[in-house]
């Protein structure tokens, strides 16, 4: 019997599908729908997006470029022109990104392995922490991750046309999408090289022809070097700014952090936000038989997804691993994102072809990530990650507001994210720009910078600008040196010490979730300014 969700025989049917995740996905997002942009939405996405909206300019001016192409800006600037500038225009309309990709995931899991794999896989996805906080953020990881697997699935489905158009819109959504069908074709060469041994040590194995090489997995390269030509011409720069530069490619070429950054880069593959709930389980199901099902009398091994599949699914994941243990200056678990679903669903197969009852342990799976999105890990971690990063956006919402209502024309000190929160009031924080003095963090050494430039703020506003448990999980001493050395981990002071250092009173401070935001005011600076 024909499946009635494919694709390929009912359209209807993957409109309806798709219409019913997004209403599903619009129901969990519900409390984050009104929230003002977050973290890099602020800092640089949604101004890139606005900038194509009120200027229809795909190179941003109103904040530096990172040579992103603008294909996920322009999305959210029709979606603006069409339906108004709001946040909650905004979340809508990257949770329908997300949707998408759901029902990319469930389609590429179908025409692997069947039905029940891919509903237990796409249900997974759909709760990862990583998947599900990226979801309404107008970022453009999740966007050249769904992108990438309707690319996947129209090469697997043999649809050379349909996989060109989705791997150029990746591409256009984020350059490093174009690691999939690079990986892709590297694939095909071992496949046809491998054809071509096993014919000559055994010409009588049918044809043995080799693998075609499909130009449709070249021609992404195209509109990615016009648009890194455009932005040379527009800008003198091809790949972004070089500050941006200097610090996601330059910066990250030393072996010592590429080998620190390739076991993060594991751990976010296969460990991260109990992620290693799944590949656990899976790895202690290799160890038992295949089921046996009683089909019309017969006794049938469950069958597997097919070993080239399996294998060009590792060859994509493996890319990625190698690829952002040399760049990304931030080794965010979102640069991932495109990788994470056959990293499900190769788990998840598994789990179906040899425990009997599998589904138990994936619901199990669906609890651990369900927790992960409201319990934060014992280390440091992006908040963005999960749902600490609504606690962190009210944080800033209460701060930001107290300072334009108590201090509207005083110089803040403060660090990013603040800053853009203080002075663009599109950003949603505050009605109309606040005067800053920046500083990088609040560590100790920013403080003592700041302690020999009094007169440059008269009111502070300090946070903290990486998450650190109160209880943290030990690690080794070489672990941290290198996480400070090469990825910027620091310890923040808390308020009560920047306001004895720096001469001030904290007036306001609230915490949430382990994170906390506090405004100090400072006396003398601001007599010092009276007279």
């Amino acid at each position: 019997m024909k499946n009635p969700f494919h694709a390929g025989s009912r359209p209807f049917n993957s409109v309806a599908l798709l219409l019913l995740i997004y209403a599903v996905q619009l129901l969990l997002h519900l409390p984050l729908l009104r929230l003002p942009y977050f973290w890099d939405e602020a800092g640089y996405y949604v101004p890139a997006a606005y900038d194509i909206y009120k200027d229809a300019a795909l190179i941003p001016h109103s904040t530096t470029s990172n040579a992103h192409p603008p294909l996920l800006m322009a999305y959210l600037a029709l979606a603006w022109k069409l339906f108004g500038f709001s946040p909650l225009v905004t979340r809508c309309a990257m949770l329908l990104v997300s949707a998408f990709g759901s029902l990319g995931v469930y389609r590429a899991a179908e025409e692997v392995s069947n039905k029940k794999i891919a509903l237990a896989s796409t249900i997974c996805l759909a709760l990862y922490p990583v998947w599900f906080a990226q979801s309404s953020l107008a970022q453009v990881d999740l966007a050249a991750a769904a992108l990438c697997i309707w690319g996947l699935w129209a090469y697997l489905r043999k649809r050379p046309i349909a996989t060109g158009v989705f791997f150029c819109l990746a591409a256009l959504a984020k350059e490093t999408a174009i690691i999939v069908p690079v990986a892709i074709l590297l694939w095909e060469v071992a496949a046809t090289l491998r054809n071509q041994g096993s014919s000559r040590a055994n010409p009588n194995q049918g044809e043995g022809a080799p693998r075609d090489l499909h130009f449709e997995l070249l021609v992404p390269l195209l509109p990615l070097a016009l648009w890194f030509l455009y932005h040379h011409h527009r800008t003198g720069y091809f790949f972004g700014n070089p500050e941006f530069f200097r610090y996601n490619v330059s910066a990250t070429l030393s072996p010592a952090r590429i080998f620190f950054a390739a076991l993060r880069r594991g751990w976010q593959l296969f460990g991260y936000m109990n992620l290693y709930a799944l590949t656990v389980g899976m790895i202690a199901a290799m160890f038992l038989p295949a089921l046996r099902d009683q089909v019309d009398g017969k006794e049938i091994e469950r069958e597997r997804i097919a070993i080239p599949t399996q294998l060009l699914f590792l060859m994509i994941i493996v890319a990625h691993w190698i690829v952002f243990s040399f760049i990304g200056g931030a080794v965010l678990a979102r640069y991932m994102l495109p990788a994470i679903p056959l990293v499900i669903i190769i788990a998840v197969s598994t789990l179906h072809r040899r425990v009997r009852y599998w589904p138990v342990l994936v619901g199990l799976v669906c609890a651990m990530f369900t927790a992960a999105l409201f319990v934060n890990p014992p280390y440091t971690f992006a908040p963005e990650d999960n749902l600490a990063y609504a606690d962190y956006v009210r944080l800033h919402q209460r701060a930001d507001s107290f300072v334009q209502a108590k201090y509207p024309h005083s110089r803040v000190l403060t660090a990013w994210t603040a800053t853009d929160e203080l002075s663009k009031p599109f950003l949603g924080y505050v009605t109309k720009p606040v005067a800053i003095t920046s500083i990088e963090d609040f560590s100790l050494p920013q403080i003592q910078r700041v302690q020999q430039e009094p007169e440059t703020y008269d009111v502070g506003l300090v946070f903290n600008t990486k998450y650190a448990p109160k209880k943290q999980m030990w690690m080794p001493a070489f672990w941290r040196r290198a996480q400070e050395q090469y990825f910027g981990l620091h310890d923040d002071l808390p308020p009560e010490a920047v306001a004895q250092m720096l001469g001030g009173t904290v007036v306001f401070k609230e915490e949430r979730g382990g994170q906390w935001a506090a405004v100090l005011v400072f006396e003398r600076s601001r007599n010092a300014r009276l007279r």
